[in-house]
C-alpha cells in the first residue's frame, strides 16, 4: 500500500457523514438548515480549531473576490469559514474520499455549495493549472506528506505571483521520542514530521521568500487540554456521540490527543504557521 492510500485508510470510518449528522441532530441542529458555525466544533481537523483558521486566513490577507486552494481540505471546516468569514471562492482537495464526500455534503447543508467546491486530488500532483490561486493554505497536512519538497513545488506552481502559501502544521521543535497513536497517524509509517527550519529550507529551495512564523505551542496546549477532557467525556458518556472532533478521531480519541499533548508539553512538537511568499 502506497502512503497515500496508507493516509486515506488513516482517515477513513465508513460512516462519519451519518455519525456526524445524528450528533448534530441530537445537539439540536436540522442538519438540512446548518449556519458554517455550527459544525465548528467538528470540521477544523487543526490544533486550535475555527480560531487558528481565523488567524490563518488573516495572516494570509485571504479576502473577499479571492481564489483559494486548501490542501489536505478534510471534511471542510476551514474551507468554508474562508468563503463564508471572508468572502473567497475555495476549492479543497484531500486524498481521502470519504472526507471529499462528506465535505460536500456539509457544504451543501450550509447553503455554499456555489463558493467552495472539493476535488479528491494528491497534494503532490494538483489537478490545476500554473497560476491560478491568489491563496494556496496547508492545515495540518504535512505531517501525512514524506516527499515535502514536492508539495512545496506544486503549491509554488499553482500560486499566482503575489501570492501566498500559508502553511500551519505540526512540526518538530526539539529531538524527544514521539508516542503513537497521534490524530495524524496510528503509527510512525504515515508520519512526517519535520522542523520548521525544514519547512524554510523547503519554501526557499521551490522559489518561495520565507515570511513570518509563528509559534502556537500555547494556543495548542490549550486546545488540546480543552479537546482531552471532551474526548474522555465522549467516551464515558452514555447515549448517542457528542458533537466535536472524537467523532473524526474515532475511539482511542482521548489516547491520541493525550499523546500529541504530552510532546507539546515536553517541547518535542509544536503547531507552527509560516507563511510563504512568490515574488
Amino acid at each position: 500500500m502506497d502512503i497515500e492510500a496508507a493516509v486515506a485508510g488513516h482517515y477513513s470510518s465508513g460512516q462519519l457523514e451519518d455519525v456526524i449528522l445524528e450528533a448534530l441532530r441530537e445537539a439540536g441542529f436540522d442538519p438540512d438548515r446548518l449556519e458554517p458555525g455550527d459544525l465548528s466544533p467538528v470540521d477544523e481537523l487543526h490544533v486550535g480549531g475555527a480560531v487558528a483558521a481565523h488567524e490563518l486566513a488573516e495572516a494570509a490577507g485571504i479576502a473577499r473576490g479571492m481564489s483559494v486552494l486548501d490542501v489536505g481540505c478534510g471534511i471542510g471546516g476551514p474551507a468554508r469559514l474562508f468563503a463564508s468569514q471572508f468572502g473567497a471562492d475555495v476549492v479543497g482537495v484531500d486524498v481521502t474520499d470519504e472526507f471529499i464526500r462528506t465535505a460536500i455534503s456539509l457544504t451543501e447543508r450550509c447553503g455554499l455549495g456555489n463558493a467552495v467546491t472539493f476535488l479528491k486530488a494528491s497534494a503532490l500532483a494538483l489537478p490545476f493549472e500554473a497560476e491560478v490561486f491568489d491563496r494556496v493554505t496547508l492545515l495540518h497536512v504535512g505531517m501525512n506528506i514524506d516527499d515535502k519538497a514536492q508539495l512545496f513545488a506544486e503549491a509554488f506552481r499553482v500560486l499566482k505571483r503575489g501570492g501566498v502559501f500559508a502553511v500551519f502544521d505540526v512540526m518538530r521543535t526539539s529531538e524527544g521520542d514521539v508516542s503513537y497513536p497521534q490524530p495524524w497517524a496510528s503509527d510512525a509509517a504515515i508520519s512526517f514530521l519535520a522542523a520548521p527550519e525544514s519547512y524554510s529550507e523547503l519554501g526557499l529551495a521551490a522559489g518561495f521568500g520565507v515570511g513570518t512564523r509563528r509559534d502556537r505551542r500555547a494556543l495548542g496546549i490549550e486546545f488540546l487540554t480543552k479537546m482531552q477532557r471532551a474526548a474522555a467525556q465522549g467516551v464515558d458518556a452514555p447515549g448517542p456521540p457528542r458533537l466535536g472532533l472524537p467523532l473524526v478521531l474515532g475511539p482511542d480519541a482521548g489516547r491520541r490527543v493525550g499523546n500529541l499533548l504530552a510532546a507539546m508539553q515536553a517541547g518535542v512538537l509544536a503547531p507552527v504557521e509560516i507563511l510563504f511568499t512568490k515574488s
